[in-house]
Protein backbone atom coordinates (compact mmCIF):
# COMPACT_ATOMS: atom_id res chain seq x y z
CA UNK A 1 0.00 0.00 0.00
CA UNK A 2 3.12 1.92 -0.35
CA UNK A 3 2.58 4.97 -2.55
CA UNK A 4 2.51 8.64 -2.77
CA UNK A 5 -0.06 10.38 -0.56
CA UNK A 6 -3.21 11.45 -2.52
CA UNK A 7 -3.92 14.70 -4.21
CA UNK A 8 -7.21 16.01 -3.82
CA UNK A 9 -8.98 18.17 -6.24
CA UNK A 10 -12.13 18.17 -4.40
CA UNK A 11 -13.70 17.39 -1.08
CA UNK A 12 -15.26 14.46 -2.56
CA UNK A 13 -11.99 12.76 -3.03
CA UNK A 14 -11.72 13.22 0.56
CA UNK A 15 -14.95 12.63 2.57
CA UNK A 16 -17.93 10.38 2.06
CA UNK A 17 -21.24 12.29 0.95
CA UNK A 18 -23.12 12.19 3.62
CA UNK A 19 -20.11 14.26 5.18
CA UNK A 20 -19.58 16.82 2.52
CA UNK A 21 -22.20 19.87 3.52
CA UNK A 22 -20.89 20.08 6.86
CA UNK A 23 -16.77 20.12 5.97
CA UNK A 24 -17.27 22.26 2.58
CA UNK A 25 -18.88 24.63 5.21
CA UNK A 26 -15.50 24.52 7.29
CA UNK A 27 -13.08 24.10 4.93
CA UNK A 28 -14.73 27.62 3.79
CA UNK A 29 -14.54 28.53 6.72
CA UNK A 30 -10.69 27.60 7.09
CA UNK A 31 -9.76 29.48 4.05
CA UNK A 32 -11.61 32.40 5.25
CA UNK A 33 -10.42 32.84 8.24
CA UNK A 34 -6.67 32.00 6.49
CA UNK A 35 -7.05 35.16 4.65
CA UNK A 36 -8.13 37.31 7.28
CA UNK A 37 -5.31 36.16 9.59
CA UNK A 38 -2.56 36.57 7.04
CA UNK A 39 -4.03 39.00 3.90
CA UNK A 40 -4.19 36.33 1.70
CA UNK A 41 -5.25 32.67 0.09
CA UNK A 42 -3.44 29.82 0.93
CA UNK A 43 -1.55 27.46 -1.23
CA UNK A 44 -2.90 23.95 -0.23
CA UNK A 45 -4.19 22.42 2.76
CA UNK A 46 -2.71 19.53 4.33
CA UNK A 47 -4.98 16.87 6.01
CA UNK A 48 -4.74 13.63 7.76
CA UNK A 49 -7.67 12.18 9.89
CA UNK A 50 -8.11 10.42 13.28
CA UNK A 51 -8.80 6.34 13.70
CA UNK A 52 -10.74 3.84 15.65
CA UNK A 53 -8.74 0.65 16.70
CA UNK A 54 -11.31 -2.37 15.79
CA UNK A 55 -8.43 -4.69 17.91
CA UNK A 56 -5.07 -4.90 18.81
CA UNK A 57 -4.94 -2.34 21.82
CA UNK A 58 -1.71 -1.51 23.57
CA UNK A 59 0.21 -3.69 21.57
CA UNK A 60 1.99 -1.93 18.25
CA UNK A 61 4.61 -0.84 20.83
CA UNK A 62 5.45 -4.01 21.21
CA UNK A 63 5.52 -4.39 17.24
CA UNK A 64 2.46 -6.63 17.05
CA UNK A 65 -0.15 -6.57 14.33
CA UNK A 66 -3.18 -4.30 14.75
CA UNK A 67 -6.56 -3.56 12.87
CA UNK A 68 -7.46 0.01 12.79
CA UNK A 69 -9.85 2.41 10.11
CA UNK A 70 -9.15 6.27 9.66
CA UNK A 71 -11.98 8.49 10.68
CA UNK A 72 -13.96 11.47 9.34
CA UNK A 73 -12.53 13.52 12.21
CA UNK A 74 -9.33 14.96 10.95
CA UNK A 75 -6.76 18.06 11.31
CA UNK A 76 -6.34 20.55 8.41
CA UNK A 77 -3.28 22.50 7.98
CA UNK A 78 -3.69 25.14 5.77
CA UNK A 79 -0.51 26.66 4.41
CA UNK A 80 1.24 29.12 2.35
CA UNK A 81 5.17 30.31 2.09
CA UNK A 82 4.80 33.89 1.23
CA UNK A 83 6.37 35.32 4.08
CA UNK A 84 9.29 38.20 4.86
CA UNK A 85 12.52 36.54 5.05
CA UNK A 86 13.71 36.37 8.61
CA UNK A 87 17.06 36.67 10.01
CA UNK A 88 20.09 34.98 8.33
CA UNK A 89 20.35 31.67 9.55
CA UNK A 90 16.59 30.68 10.08
CA UNK A 91 13.42 30.32 8.85
CA UNK A 92 10.22 31.53 10.39
CA UNK A 93 6.90 29.97 11.18
CA UNK A 94 3.25 31.71 12.15
CA UNK A 95 1.05 29.65 13.30
CA UNK A 96 -2.46 29.90 14.24
CA UNK A 97 -5.84 27.80 15.24
CA UNK A 98 -9.38 28.26 13.83
CA UNK A 99 -10.09 28.00 17.59
CA UNK A 100 -8.74 31.08 18.51
CA UNK A 101 -9.74 31.62 21.94
CA UNK A 102 -8.61 28.40 23.21
CA UNK A 103 -5.22 28.11 20.94
CA UNK A 104 -3.38 31.42 20.93
CA UNK A 105 -1.56 32.14 18.06
CA UNK A 106 2.43 31.94 17.85
CA UNK A 107 5.83 32.99 15.82
CA UNK A 108 8.90 31.48 15.46
CA UNK A 109 12.19 31.98 14.47
CA UNK A 110 13.75 28.52 13.66
CA UNK A 111 17.58 27.73 13.12
CA UNK A 112 18.16 25.81 9.97
CA UNK A 113 19.52 23.17 11.55
CA UNK A 114 18.01 22.27 14.89
CA UNK A 115 14.23 22.52 16.02
CA UNK A 116 14.08 22.82 20.02
CA UNK A 117 10.83 21.13 21.66
CA UNK A 118 10.29 21.83 25.59
CA UNK A 119 8.42 18.27 26.01
CA UNK A 120 7.99 19.23 29.34
CA UNK A 121 5.61 21.74 28.73
CA UNK A 122 2.06 21.26 27.26
CA UNK A 123 2.04 23.97 24.61
CA UNK A 124 -0.30 22.99 21.44
CA UNK A 125 2.39 23.98 18.73
CA UNK A 126 4.83 21.42 20.32
CA UNK A 127 2.89 18.59 18.02
CA UNK A 128 3.09 21.08 15.16
CA UNK A 129 7.21 21.42 15.88
CA UNK A 130 7.43 17.45 16.04
CA UNK A 131 6.16 16.59 12.86
CA UNK A 132 8.02 19.77 11.38
CA UNK A 133 11.87 18.30 13.01
CA UNK A 134 10.60 14.74 11.36
CA UNK A 135 10.37 16.32 8.16
CA UNK A 136 12.97 18.34 8.06
CA UNK A 137 15.39 15.55 9.35
CA UNK A 138 13.77 13.82 5.80
CA UNK A 139 14.48 16.90 3.64
CA UNK A 140 18.07 17.03 4.90
CA UNK A 141 18.48 13.74 3.63
CA UNK A 142 16.90 14.01 0.56
CA UNK A 143 18.74 16.91 0.16
CA UNK A 144 21.82 17.36 1.95
CA UNK A 145 23.26 19.29 5.25
CA UNK A 146 22.95 22.51 4.05
CA UNK A 147 19.27 22.36 2.75
CA UNK A 148 17.30 25.79 3.97
CA UNK A 149 13.65 25.47 5.05
CA UNK A 150 11.28 27.58 3.48
CA UNK A 151 9.41 29.58 6.21
CA UNK A 152 5.55 28.87 6.41
CA UNK A 153 2.46 30.50 7.37
CA UNK A 154 -0.38 28.13 9.01
CA UNK A 155 -3.90 28.00 10.14
CA UNK A 156 -4.82 24.38 12.14
CA UNK A 157 -8.13 23.40 12.19
CA UNK A 158 -8.91 19.78 14.32
CA UNK A 159 -11.74 17.93 14.80
CA UNK A 160 -10.55 15.12 16.07
CA UNK A 161 -11.49 15.72 20.21
CA UNK A 162 -8.11 16.24 22.04
CA UNK A 163 -7.82 12.93 24.67
CA UNK A 164 -10.80 11.03 23.40
CA UNK A 165 -8.78 7.84 22.39
CA UNK A 166 -9.09 8.81 18.54
CA UNK A 167 -5.80 10.21 17.86
CA UNK A 168 -5.65 13.62 17.45
CA UNK A 169 -2.01 14.00 18.36
CA UNK A 170 -1.24 11.49 15.17
CA UNK A 171 -3.36 13.33 12.85
CA UNK A 172 -1.79 16.56 14.31
CA UNK A 173 1.57 15.26 13.83
CA UNK A 174 1.18 13.73 10.81
CA UNK A 175 -0.94 16.69 8.94
CA UNK A 176 1.97 18.85 9.99
CA UNK A 177 5.06 16.61 8.39
CA UNK A 178 2.66 16.72 4.72
CA UNK A 179 2.71 20.53 5.25
CA UNK A 180 6.22 20.74 5.80
CA UNK A 181 7.15 18.53 2.94
CA UNK A 182 4.98 19.83 0.34
CA UNK A 183 5.35 23.58 1.37
CA UNK A 184 9.38 22.70 0.57
CA UNK A 185 8.75 21.62 -2.84
CA UNK A 186 8.28 17.92 -2.51
CA UNK A 187 5.34 17.28 -5.14
CA UNK A 188 5.19 13.73 -3.84
CA UNK A 189 4.91 12.55 -0.55
CA UNK A 190 5.73 9.07 0.43
CA UNK A 191 3.08 7.23 2.32
CA UNK A 192 5.90 4.60 4.06
CA UNK A 193 8.15 7.71 4.59
CA UNK A 194 5.47 9.92 6.46
CA UNK A 195 4.27 7.22 8.50
CA UNK A 196 7.89 6.56 9.66
CA UNK A 197 8.79 9.80 10.87
CA UNK A 198 5.50 10.51 11.88
CA UNK A 199 5.58 7.78 14.67
CA UNK A 200 9.28 8.94 15.88
CA UNK A 201 8.47 12.89 15.75
CA UNK A 202 5.57 12.24 18.22
CA UNK A 203 7.96 11.13 20.58
CA UNK A 204 9.69 14.34 20.83
CA UNK A 205 5.91 15.54 23.03
CA UNK A 206 7.37 12.73 25.47
CA UNK A 207 4.59 10.12 24.41
CA UNK A 208 6.19 6.27 24.00
CA UNK A 209 3.29 5.81 20.77
CA UNK A 210 3.74 2.64 18.62
CA UNK A 211 3.48 3.20 15.27
CA UNK A 212 -1.13 2.02 14.99
CA UNK A 213 -1.86 5.77 14.98
CA UNK A 214 0.17 7.21 12.25
CA UNK A 215 -0.49 4.20 9.85
CA UNK A 216 -4.08 4.47 9.96
CA UNK A 217 -3.78 8.56 9.83
CA UNK A 218 -1.55 7.83 6.81
CA UNK A 219 -2.28 4.59 5.08
CA UNK A 220 -6.56 3.71 5.38
CA UNK A 221 -8.57 3.69 2.36
CA UNK A 222 -12.28 4.17 2.56
CA UNK A 223 -14.12 1.32 3.10
CA UNK A 224 -12.00 -0.50 4.49
CA UNK A 225 -10.23 -1.29 7.40
CA UNK A 226 -6.20 -1.62 7.87
CA UNK A 227 -4.12 -4.05 8.72
CA UNK A 228 -0.75 -2.80 9.97
CA UNK A 229 2.43 -5.31 11.04
CA UNK A 230 5.46 -3.59 12.23
CA UNK A 231 8.03 -6.28 11.60
CA UNK A 232 10.61 -7.08 9.40
CA UNK A 233 9.41 -3.71 8.01
CA UNK A 234 6.54 -1.54 8.08
CA UNK A 235 3.33 -2.67 5.86
CA UNK A 236 -0.19 -1.97 5.40
CA UNK A 237 -3.08 -3.69 3.90
CA UNK A 238 -6.74 -3.02 3.70
CA UNK A 239 -9.42 -5.97 4.66
CA UNK A 240 -12.99 -5.45 4.34
CA UNK A 241 -15.59 -7.07 6.37
CA UNK A 242 -17.57 -9.37 3.94
CA UNK A 243 -20.97 -9.39 3.78
CA UNK A 244 -23.59 -9.83 7.22
CA UNK A 245 -26.58 -10.15 8.04
CA UNK A 246 -27.98 -8.38 10.04
CA UNK A 247 -25.11 -5.74 8.35
CA UNK A 248 -22.83 -4.52 10.65
CA UNK A 249 -21.91 -1.10 11.78
CA UNK A 250 -19.22 0.91 13.86
CA UNK A 251 -20.38 2.98 16.95
CA UNK A 252 -17.86 5.63 18.51
CA UNK A 253 -19.24 6.39 22.03
CA UNK A 254 -17.46 9.28 23.76
CA UNK A 255 -17.07 9.27 27.74
CA UNK A 256 -16.07 12.45 28.20
CA UNK A 257 -13.56 11.37 30.21
CA UNK A 258 -10.31 13.32 28.66
CA UNK A 259 -7.74 10.60 28.86
CA UNK A 260 -4.00 13.11 28.02
CA UNK A 261 -1.28 10.75 27.44
CA UNK A 262 1.21 13.95 28.14
CA UNK A 263 -0.22 14.56 31.34
CA UNK A 264 -0.25 10.96 32.84
CA UNK A 265 1.97 8.72 30.80
CA UNK A 266 4.45 8.83 33.64
CA UNK A 267 1.46 6.18 35.69
CA UNK A 268 -1.04 5.13 32.51
CA UNK A 269 0.56 5.13 28.77
CA UNK A 270 4.55 5.37 29.38
CA UNK A 271 4.64 3.50 32.38
CA UNK A 272 2.86 0.38 30.21
CA UNK A 273 5.39 0.95 27.51
CA UNK A 274 8.28 0.52 30.30
CA UNK A 275 6.45 -2.62 31.57
CA UNK A 276 6.28 -4.50 28.10
CA UNK A 277 9.78 -3.66 27.53
CA UNK A 278 10.83 -5.14 30.98
CA UNK A 279 8.97 -7.98 30.56
CA UNK A 280 10.97 -8.69 27.47
CA UNK A 281 14.15 -8.03 28.78
CA UNK A 282 12.99 -10.54 31.79
CA UNK A 283 11.82 -13.28 30.10
CA UNK A 284 15.03 -12.70 27.12
CA UNK A 285 16.86 -12.97 30.60
CA UNK A 286 15.38 -16.12 32.23
CA UNK A 287 14.44 -17.96 29.09
CA UNK A 288 16.71 -17.88 26.68
CA UNK A 289 20.98 -18.87 26.92
CA UNK A 290 22.73 -16.49 28.96
CA UNK A 291 24.40 -13.49 27.19
CA UNK A 292 21.18 -13.53 24.62
CA UNK A 293 20.58 -9.88 23.15
CA UNK A 294 17.35 -9.17 22.01
CA UNK A 295 17.48 -7.40 18.32
CA UNK A 296 17.25 -4.07 18.12
CA UNK A 297 14.12 -2.49 16.27
CA UNK A 298 11.38 0.06 16.09
CA UNK A 299 10.08 0.20 19.32
CA UNK A 300 10.05 3.16 21.35
CA UNK A 301 12.77 1.98 23.51
CA UNK A 302 14.78 -0.15 21.31
CA UNK A 303 13.57 -3.64 22.26
CA UNK A 304 10.05 -5.07 22.45
CA UNK A 305 8.22 -8.40 23.40
CA UNK A 306 7.59 -9.06 19.59
CA UNK A 307 11.62 -9.41 19.64
CA UNK A 308 11.68 -11.70 22.45
CA UNK A 309 8.84 -14.02 20.55
CA UNK A 310 10.89 -14.20 17.26
CA UNK A 311 14.52 -14.73 19.03
CA UNK A 312 13.10 -17.18 21.80
CA UNK A 313 11.35 -19.73 18.97
CA UNK A 314 14.67 -18.94 16.72
CA UNK A 315 16.65 -20.29 19.46
CA UNK A 316 14.63 -23.29 19.95
CA UNK A 317 14.07 -24.59 16.63
CA UNK A 318 18.16 -24.05 16.40
CA UNK A 319 18.68 -25.91 19.34
CA UNK A 320 16.30 -28.47 19.01
CA UNK A 321 17.01 -29.26 14.78
CA UNK A 322 13.67 -28.33 13.95
CA UNK A 323 12.79 -28.25 10.48
CA UNK A 324 9.10 -26.90 10.80
CA UNK A 325 7.57 -24.18 12.45
CA UNK A 326 5.20 -23.75 14.80
CA UNK A 327 2.19 -21.22 13.52
CA UNK A 328 2.32 -17.50 14.99
CA UNK A 329 -1.04 -18.54 16.94
CA UNK A 330 0.75 -21.67 18.14
CA UNK A 331 3.72 -19.60 19.21
CA UNK A 332 1.28 -16.86 21.43
CA UNK A 333 0.07 -20.47 23.15
CA UNK A 334 3.27 -21.14 23.96
CA UNK A 335 4.79 -18.20 25.08
CA UNK A 336 1.43 -17.46 27.04
CA UNK A 337 2.28 -20.36 29.32
CA UNK A 338 5.61 -19.78 29.63
CA UNK A 339 4.94 -16.02 30.84
CA UNK A 340 2.47 -17.28 33.53
CA UNK A 341 5.36 -20.28 34.82
CA UNK A 342 7.42 -17.64 34.86
CA UNK A 343 6.74 -14.24 35.53
CA UNK A 344 4.80 -15.27 38.62
CA UNK A 345 4.46 -12.04 40.98
CA UNK A 346 1.12 -10.63 40.61
CA UNK A 347 2.03 -7.67 42.27
CA UNK A 348 4.98 -6.72 40.10
CA UNK A 349 8.60 -6.92 40.36
CA UNK A 350 11.01 -3.51 42.03
CA UNK A 351 13.26 -2.44 40.33
CA UNK A 352 16.00 -3.79 42.33
CA UNK A 353 14.51 -7.46 41.62
CA UNK A 354 14.20 -6.75 37.61
CA UNK A 355 18.11 -4.93 37.95
CA UNK A 356 19.38 -8.41 39.60
CA UNK A 357 17.69 -10.93 36.89
CA UNK A 358 18.91 -8.39 34.13
CA UNK A 359 22.24 -8.75 35.13
CA UNK A 360 22.22 -4.79 36.06
CA UNK A 361 24.89 -3.66 38.19
CA UNK A 362 22.21 -1.19 40.25
CA UNK A 363 18.96 0.34 39.71
CA UNK A 364 20.47 3.12 38.37
CA UNK A 365 21.61 1.56 35.47
CA UNK A 366 18.07 0.25 34.96
CA UNK A 367 16.75 3.82 35.28
CA UNK A 368 19.14 4.75 32.52
CA UNK A 369 18.36 2.18 30.19
CA UNK A 370 14.89 1.73 30.21
CA UNK A 371 13.12 4.72 32.25
CA UNK A 372 15.69 8.11 32.05
CA UNK A 373 13.52 8.91 27.90
CA UNK A 374 10.33 9.20 29.22
CA UNK A 375 9.96 9.56 32.85
CA UNK A 376 7.44 6.85 34.53
CA UNK A 377 6.62 7.02 38.64
CA UNK A 378 6.15 3.43 39.76
CA UNK A 379 7.08 1.41 42.71
CA UNK A 380 6.36 -1.68 41.12
CA UNK A 381 6.40 -2.86 37.43
CA UNK A 382 3.49 -5.48 36.33
CA UNK A 383 5.22 -7.42 34.03
CA UNK A 384 3.06 -10.50 34.57
CA UNK A 385 -0.26 -8.94 33.24
CA UNK A 386 1.49 -6.94 31.30
CA UNK A 387 3.03 -9.93 28.98
CA UNK A 388 -0.12 -12.06 29.44
CA UNK A 389 -2.31 -8.87 27.51
CA UNK A 390 0.07 -8.17 24.46
CA UNK A 391 0.53 -11.86 23.46
CA UNK A 392 -3.70 -12.79 24.12
CA UNK A 393 -3.97 -9.64 22.30
CA UNK A 394 -2.18 -10.65 19.46
CA UNK A 395 -3.83 -13.73 19.42
CA UNK A 396 -7.38 -11.95 19.20
CA UNK A 397 -6.31 -10.12 16.41
CA UNK A 398 -4.95 -12.98 14.04
CA UNK A 399 -8.49 -15.12 15.09
CA UNK A 400 -10.31 -11.90 14.10
CA UNK A 401 -8.33 -11.98 10.73
CA UNK A 402 -9.11 -15.35 10.05
CA UNK A 403 -12.76 -14.62 10.45
CA UNK A 404 -12.60 -11.51 8.31
CA UNK A 405 -10.57 -13.44 5.32
CA UNK A 406 -11.83 -17.04 5.58
CA UNK A 407 -15.76 -16.76 6.76
CA UNK A 408 -18.41 -18.71 4.53
CA UNK A 409 -20.33 -15.25 4.53
CA UNK A 410 -18.41 -14.12 1.50
CA UNK A 411 -20.62 -16.55 -0.25
CA UNK A 412 -23.77 -15.61 -1.61
CA UNK A 413 -25.40 -19.01 -0.25
CA UNK A 414 -24.29 -18.09 2.91
CA UNK A 415 -27.31 -17.82 5.82
CA UNK A 416 -28.94 -15.63 7.87
CA UNK A 417 -28.13 -17.74 10.77
CA UNK A 418 -24.22 -18.19 10.06
CA UNK A 419 -23.79 -14.05 9.76
CA UNK A 420 -25.17 -13.92 13.15
CA UNK A 421 -23.04 -16.40 14.55
CA UNK A 422 -20.10 -14.55 12.78
CA UNK A 423 -21.22 -11.34 14.18
CA UNK A 424 -21.24 -12.98 17.81
CA UNK A 425 -17.75 -14.43 17.30
CA UNK A 426 -16.32 -11.31 16.35
CA UNK A 427 -17.94 -9.30 18.93
CA UNK A 428 -16.94 -11.69 21.29
CA UNK A 429 -13.34 -11.15 20.46
CA UNK A 430 -13.91 -7.06 21.17
CA UNK A 431 -15.65 -8.00 24.24
CA UNK A 432 -12.64 -9.80 25.27
CA UNK A 433 -10.49 -7.29 24.48
CA UNK A 434 -12.29 -4.79 26.70
CA UNK A 435 -12.33 -7.60 29.83
CA UNK A 436 -8.58 -7.92 29.79
CA UNK A 437 -8.08 -4.17 29.38
CA UNK A 438 -9.90 -3.53 32.49
CA UNK A 439 -8.44 -6.91 34.59
CA UNK A 440 -5.11 -7.45 33.30
CA UNK A 441 -3.35 -4.29 31.19
CA UNK A 442 -5.45 -2.05 33.47
CA UNK A 443 -6.28 0.55 30.95
CA UNK A 444 -9.70 0.97 31.42
CA UNK A 445 -11.99 3.45 33.46
CA UNK A 446 -15.28 3.12 35.39
CA UNK A 447 -17.10 5.18 32.55
CA UNK A 448 -15.99 3.55 29.72
CA UNK A 449 -16.63 -0.03 31.78
CA UNK A 450 -20.40 1.32 31.84
CA UNK A 451 -20.73 2.69 28.04
CA UNK A 452 -19.56 -0.60 27.00
CA UNK A 453 -22.10 -2.74 29.24
CA UNK A 454 -25.50 -0.43 28.17
CA UNK A 455 -24.28 -0.63 24.70
CA UNK A 456 -23.90 -4.85 24.98
CA UNK A 457 -27.35 -4.94 26.67
CA UNK A 458 -28.77 -3.19 24.06
CA UNK A 459 -27.97 -4.97 21.30
CA UNK A 460 -24.13 -4.46 20.35
CA UNK A 461 -22.40 -7.79 19.45
CA UNK A 462 -18.97 -6.14 21.01
CA UNK A 463 -18.18 -3.19 23.17
CA UNK A 464 -14.54 -1.88 24.06
CA UNK A 465 -12.53 1.38 24.81
CA UNK A 466 -10.53 1.93 21.89
CA UNK A 467 -6.93 3.84 21.63
CA UNK A 468 -4.69 4.61 24.71
CA UNK A 469 -7.86 4.27 27.29
CA UNK A 470 -8.16 5.57 31.21
CA UNK A 471 -11.41 7.64 29.50
CA UNK A 472 -11.62 8.45 25.71
CA UNK A 473 -14.12 6.92 23.78
CA UNK A 474 -15.09 3.61 23.08
CA UNK A 475 -15.85 1.22 19.80
CA UNK A 476 -19.27 -0.67 19.03
CA UNK A 477 -20.15 -3.59 17.01
CA UNK A 478 -23.76 -3.02 16.55
CA UNK A 479 -26.26 -4.77 13.69
CA UNK A 480 -27.50 -1.60 12.04
CA UNK A 481 -31.13 -2.77 13.19
CA UNK A 482 -29.96 -1.99 16.75
CA UNK A 483 -28.31 1.30 16.13
CA UNK A 484 -30.92 3.76 17.41
CA UNK A 485 -31.61 1.17 20.62
CA UNK A 486 -27.83 1.48 21.73
CA UNK A 487 -28.07 5.18 20.98
CA UNK A 488 -30.86 5.84 23.09
CA UNK A 489 -30.14 3.58 25.56
CA UNK A 490 -26.81 5.44 26.09
CA UNK A 491 -28.50 8.74 26.14
CA UNK A 492 -30.85 7.56 28.64
CA UNK A 493 -28.26 5.59 31.20
CA UNK A 494 -25.08 7.88 30.76
CA UNK A 495 -25.35 10.97 28.62
CA UNK A 496 -28.34 12.47 30.59
CA UNK A 497 -26.60 11.90 34.29
CA UNK A 498 -23.93 14.65 32.27
CA UNK A 499 -23.70 18.40 31.65
CA UNK A 500 -23.06 18.55 28.11
CA UNK A 501 -23.21 21.27 25.28
CA UNK A 502 -25.26 20.79 22.68
CA UNK A 503 -22.63 20.22 20.20
CA UNK A 504 -21.22 17.43 22.44
CA UNK A 505 -24.27 15.71 22.83
CA UNK A 506 -24.28 15.37 18.94
CA UNK A 507 -20.95 14.64 18.95
CA UNK A 508 -21.38 11.90 21.82
CA UNK A 509 -22.18 8.85 19.54
CA UNK A 510 -21.81 8.67 16.09
CA UNK A 511 -21.91 5.81 13.21
CA UNK A 512 -18.38 5.44 12.04
CA UNK A 513 -17.42 4.55 8.47
CA UNK A 514 -13.45 3.43 7.41
CA UNK A 515 -12.26 6.92 5.66
CA UNK A 516 -9.37 7.39 3.75
CA UNK A 517 -6.10 8.40 4.90
CA UNK A 518 -3.57 11.61 4.67
CA UNK A 519 -4.38 13.85 1.30
CA UNK A 520 -3.16 16.92 0.19
CA UNK A 521 -5.99 19.43 -1.43
CA UNK A 522 -4.71 21.63 -4.35
CA UNK A 523 -7.73 23.27 -5.09
CA UNK A 524 -10.57 25.83 -5.16
CA UNK A 525 -8.76 29.33 -4.44
CA UNK A 526 -11.10 31.06 -3.07
CA UNK A 527 -13.67 28.88 -1.94
CA UNK A 528 -14.08 25.19 -2.28
CA UNK A 529 -15.14 23.19 -5.77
Amino acid sequence: MSGPVPIANSLEDIYTPDALDTQTKRWNNLLSKFESTYGHQPEFVSRSPGRVNIIGEHIDYSLYSVLPMAITADAILAVSTHLPAPKEGTFRIQIANVQDSKFKSREFDIPYDSVDIDSTVHEWTNYFKSGLRGALELLRKKHGADFKPKSMQILMDGTVPAGGGLSSSAAFVTASALAVMAANGEQTVDKKELTELAIVSERAVGVNSGGMDQSASVFSERGSALFVSFTPTLLARPVSFPPTSPELTFLIAQSFVTADKFVTGPIHYNLRVVECTLAAAYLNAVLNPPGTLLPGDASPLGISLHGFHETYFALSEHNSGATSSKSVSEQLEELLQLTKQTLTKEEGYTRSEIATVLGLSSVDDLNQKFTSRFPVRAERFKLRQRAIHVFNEALRVLKLMDLLENSPSSSSSSSSSTTTDLNSRLGALLNETQDSCREVYECSCEEIDRICAIARKAGSYGSRLTGAGWGGCSVHLVPADKVDAVKESLEREYYSKLELTEEQREGAVVVSKPGIGSALYLGGKGGLA
